[in-house]
């Protein structure tokens, strides 16, 4: 009867060892440990940029794109219209894709960061595998606009210290956000921009992707931006000091 129960007591304790590793396991794939991973930096490490310089009112636009080319045109003649600039983050991939629309975004003026080759998980890449996502797309970008990318958004805004050392080494700033427009969900515009407005202060970066309610929400949103003082421009403007 004892050696039953030393038995039992046995396969519960490895029951719960096997649970807690494979919890463990799928926390670390889908990004759900990334707070607590990142809240230890690395001494020589720069931490992420979230927000720009405070002392002035302006914000920074990122867009990142590795979809929604089909909505880029609106979004596009809006900024002009309005004579504003602002950063786009390139996909390799999707600018492999779609080149001419890469370059047209170049020809207007709009600043490129990168935003790696195939939107992988960074965290769950070695630092090597990282530089190889970032320089890929840097060198297709160079080819295709003569421009070389020094601003990096690493997707689903996943960073630890193999991420971010990765960008170091590869002299990039680590780009992420202060105000989310969470458009990749389609919100109705009127939501997009009240989720944008009720959070501006200076030197955001809003976060948004080419979609239809951005399209669709950016004429007035702009607007209301600009009749409550701030000025929109890139993201590398609202880093100087």
């Amino acid at each position: 009867m004892q050696c039953k129960m030393i038995m039992v007591g046995k396969i519960r304790q490895w029951y719960v060892y096997f649970s807690i590793g494979v919890f463990l396991t799928i926390a670390m794939l889908s990004g759900l440990l990334q707070p607590l991973l990142a809240t230890t930096q690395l001494t020589n490490v720069p931490p992420p940029i979230f927000q720009g310089n405070q002392s002035r009112p302006q914000v920074a636009f990122a867009c990142n794109v590795f979809w929604g080319e089909e909505y880029l045109p609106d979004m596009l003649k809006t900024l002009d219209k309005n004579n504003i600039h602002i950063t786009f983050f390139i996909g390799g991939s999707w600018a492999n894709k779609y080149p001419e629309i890469l370059k047209d975004l170049a020809n207007r003026g709009h600043e490129l960061g990168n935003h790696t080759y195939s939107h992988p998980h960074p965290n769950n890449l070695s630092k090597e595998k990282n530089k190889e996502q970032i320089i890929k797309t840097e060198e297709l970008v160079n080819n295709l606009t003569g421009i070389k990318t020094n601003l990096y958004a690493p997707p689903y805004g996943e960073y630890n210290n193999t991420v971010l050392l990765a960008a170091q080494e590869l002299q990039y700033t680590t780009i992420m956000w202060s105000i989310d427009t969470v458009d990749w969900k389609r919100p109705p515009p009127e939501i997009l921009k009240e989720r944008v407005l009720k959070k501006l202060h200076n030197g955001a970066i809003i976060l948004m992707h080419p979609t239809a309610p951005t399209a669709q929400a950016l004429p007035s949103l702009i607007e209301e931006i600009q009749k409550r003082g701030y000025t929109i421009t890139t993201v590398s403007d609202i880093l100087k000091p």
